[in-house]
């Protein structure tokens, strides 16, 4: 069983930064794709980021590419999401995700940590 626990989540203004950090327990952190998902009011979840064992493959969903950045430290068993220039429509609830593979839905995923991007 892996456990996810999110942090960093809070309230910026537009065009501000936040860094959210996951730290991950149970398991080899190593072996699993790591992710981050959001989801907004009245939203469903959609994938944000994600970061492969190595940390050298990463994807981006085409509304965060030049403005967040997924990296991650397989010694200290973290993954984080580096945010920049953040927009009202980036609010929503943050889960960081274990998985598989890249492309495939999360198997463990966090309880999740508040954005909220004031205009």
């Amino acid at each position: 069983q892996v456990r996810l626990v999110e942090s960093g989540g809070g309230l910026v203004q537009t065009g501000g930064s936040l860094r959210l950090s996951c730290a991950a327990s149970g398991g080899t952190f190593s072996y699993w794709v790591m992710g981050w998902f959001r989801q907004a009011p009245g939203k469903e979840r959609e994938r944000v980021a994600s970061v492969d064992r190595s940390g050298v493959n990463t994807y981006y969903a085409d509304f965060v590419k030049g403005r967040f950045i997924v990296s991650r430290d397989n010694a200290k068993n973290t993954v984080v999401l580096q945010m920049n220039s953040l927009k009202p429509e980036d609010t929503a609830v943050y889960y960081c995700t274990a998985g598989v593979t890249l492309g495939d839905m999360p198997s463990y995923w966090g309880q999740g940590t508040q954005v909220t991007v004031s205009s």
